[in-house]
């Protein structure tokens, strides 16, 4: 395997740190206060297309490998983890719905204004009593003359509220277990019983809103089913798997953060009359804190270049998830350590990583499930 980047790769990675460091960095603290969808920032990614990165240019995309979009996703999340989030849902899940299972024409009609940035895309798959479980979801989509009534609530949908098209799934046939759902692409300023409940305040990932959503009635015809009917499940777990991989970049980008702003703090902030970065307990946490990221982000890459081969990689997805969100979570930990006090208060970013990074552990796959999964890959 190549561990050097090509020349693109690292054109890529130039071009979005810049943008990160210029744009996202002196309003990340903002979007955290506020906890406001970043419209204009969007705006100014889709411009550099950033919002289809890794989707063909024939749908509006940037026709990039998967490991130059991890690459940007880690330098965005490095600025801000709700910002991550936002294109990760957007780019990870409802548009790699669209590209993997849509048609053309739903390809040229929902996937490339998603690739452009004209519209925001949500994944609307969880519920209140269907997480990792999903074949318990009770949203039910019932055959109605060309088309299907949604009738149903999904909880937890990033981008949930401001998205332009959602990706929801429902069962089609509820005596079918998980051969029995499927997926619709919806609309929500075009379809009636479309209606948005509220949006959750959470620990951490601000600026990515997390909507729950209610369907009423909701009518969609044929032409919005995604493959066929009750492939929604299969559908999920392989959107889901490649997701994995944006996950760790999120969690890389996040622990490079802290562990950049660490590094700095521990050679400004002196006691006893040296800086505490000479003190060998601090090179000592700095040194595990460098070696996590490094293992994180090979372990990210070699799952993005086992998906770029077409080779299967749903264990090294969840290994790269599973290892990356734990990594940024103690990484972010010891980064409030290093600063002590001040580490602990809203002054330095050190406790915002901590916080959006205790969210790479649960969704996308709890570190619970991964395990199963990887034990269950491995006793094949």
């Amino acid at each position: 395997m190549e561990l050097s980047l090509s020349a693109e790769q690292r054109q890529i990675r130039d071009m979005v740190s810049e943008f990160v460091d210029e744009e996202i960095v002196p309003i990340a603290d903002e979007i955290d206060d506020t906890d406001e969808f970043p419209a204009e920032l969007i705006d100014e990614m889709a411009e550099l297309g950033l919002m289809g990165m890794p989707f063909p240019e024939e749908y509006g995309g940037a026709g990039l490998d998967y490991h130059a979009y991890a690459i940007g996703l880690e330098e965005i999340s490095r600025g801000s983890g709700g910002v991550g989030t936002i294109v990760a849902a957007h780019t990870s899940l409802a548009g790699n719905m669209l590209f993997e299972f849509g048609d053309d024409e739903q390809k040229e009609t929902f996937l490339t204004p998603l690739n452009r940035g004209d519209d925001i895309g949500a994944f609307a798959l969880s519920e209140a009593g269907a997480g990792s479980d999903v074949p318990a979801m009770t949203t039910t989509a019932e055959p109605h003359g060309d088309g299907y009534l949604i009738d149903g609530e999904k909880l937890w949908i990033s981008n949930g509220s401001v998205a332009d098209t959602v990706v929801v799934f429902a069962k089609t046939d509820p005596d079918a277990g998980n051969r029995g759902i499927s997926s619709f692409v919806v609309r929500p300023e075009e379809d009636d019983g479309f209606h948005v409940e509220g949006t959750e305040k959470k620990l951490g990932d601000k600026g990515c809103p997390t909507a729950e959503l209610r369907f009423d009635g909701l009518y969609v015809p044929e032409s919005r089913l995604l493959g066929g009917d009750g492939d929604g499940f299969i559908q999920a777990l392989k959107t889901l798997n490649a997701g994995r991989i944006t996950i760790a970049a999120r969690s890389v980008g996040i622990a490079r953060a802290a562990l950049e702003d660490a590094t700095d703090y521990a050679q400004d902030r002196e006691q006893f009359d040296q800086p505490i970065s000479e003190f060998q307990a601090i090179q000592h946490k700095l040194a595990d804190m460098d070696t996590k990221v490094q293992t994180a982000k090979l372990l990210m890459h070699k799952a993005a270049d086992l998906k770029e081969r077409g080779e299967p990689y749903v264990k090294e997805a969840a290994q790269a998830k599973l290892h990356a969100s734990e990594v940024s979570r103690e990484v972010a930990n010891e980064a409030i350590q290093i600063h002590g006090g001040y580490g602990y208060t809203a002054d330095f970013p050190v406790e915002r990583y901590y916080r959006d990074a205790k969210l790479n552990e649960i969704y996308e796959g709890t570190s619970e499930v991964l395990r199963n999964t990887i034990a269950r890959e491995m006793l094949k």
